[in-house]
């Protein structure tokens, strides 16, 4: 079921939305070569106090997921495009770094990602980032009125295959507001014209995610959470919630 959101609410989504913009801004600010995927998520864990905010990752448990998620930020490196648990691992100059970061505040929920290099990019990094960063632009700008869930499918795929890159259906955008996750779903690629029509109000995560080998496979990592590239090559992830307005789409995770 598709909830429309009042202005107000969407207003408390973006107060939300403001949270996450600092959870990511502090594991950008903080990822250097020898910190611990552990220690950003101490240090998102920080933001999300002093906002007097929670995380909606924290013990979240779909039905895939054989344990409860145990942190507040999705940190996935190299060959790991999603849903990385931060653990032990030491950053090392190169590491192409993702990392997905959500915020409850008030009963409002925000949720987005960003990808970049610890140090200096390895070869090809820099332009997967930059072309996921421009499909989720091309997305975002499909989302108006009167246009359709398939449009902004189509926006993305057409920004990743023209760049090469494979890309899966299996995990995409999805709604947001009183939880992270509520429908519409929302594939990054498919069909122009086709799926749910966008209306003012819908508010929804999108969330392109590339991986540099080209092929469309990837599979679930033994702890239950990750998803790696089938081929091993690296993948970059980039995310924010918008609201469909009748002034155009609106970016709710950003730090405006």
């Amino acid at each position: 079921m598709v909830e429309i959101k009042t202005p107000g609410e969407i207003d408390a989504i973006h107060a939300a939305g403001r949270v996450v913009a600092d959870v990511l801004a502090a594991a950008r600010g903080y990822a250097a070569p020898g910190v611990t995927l552990a220690e950003l998520d101490s240090a998102a864990r920080e933001v999300l106090a002093k906002a007097g905010a929670t995380s909606p990752f924290l013990h979240y448990k779909p039905d895939f997921a054989p344990i409860p998620y145990p942190a507040v930020i999705c940190t996935s490196v190299n060959d790991a495009a999603l849903h990385g648990i931060p653990g032990t691992y030491r950053l090392r100059a190169g590491d192409l770094l993702s990392v997905d970061a959500g915020a409850t505040l008030d009963g409002w929920v925000g949720d987005a990602a960003i990808s970049f290099s610890v140090g200096p990019p390895a070869d090809g990094d820099a332009t997967l980032i930059a072309t996921t960063e421009a499909a989720l632009r091309a997305g975002i700008a499909a989302a108006v009125p009167g246009a359709k869930i398939g449009d902004i499918s189509a926006a993305i795929g057409a920004v990743g295959r023209a760049g090469g890159y494979g890309i899966s259906t299996d995990l995409g955008g999805h709604g947001v507001g009183r939880t992270m996750h509520e429908d519409p779903h929302i594939p990054n690629r498919g069909k122009a014209g086709r799926g749910m029509r966008l209306v003012p109000g819908l508010v929804i995560a999108i969330e392109p995610w590339f991986m540099a080998g080209g092929s469309d496979d990837c599979y679930l990592d033994d702890d239950g959470w990750t998803v790696r590239t089938a081929d091993g090559s690296r993948a970059a992830h980039a995310e924010h919630t918008i609201a469909v307005t009748s002034d155009g789409p609106r970016v709710l995770t950003s730090g405006d």
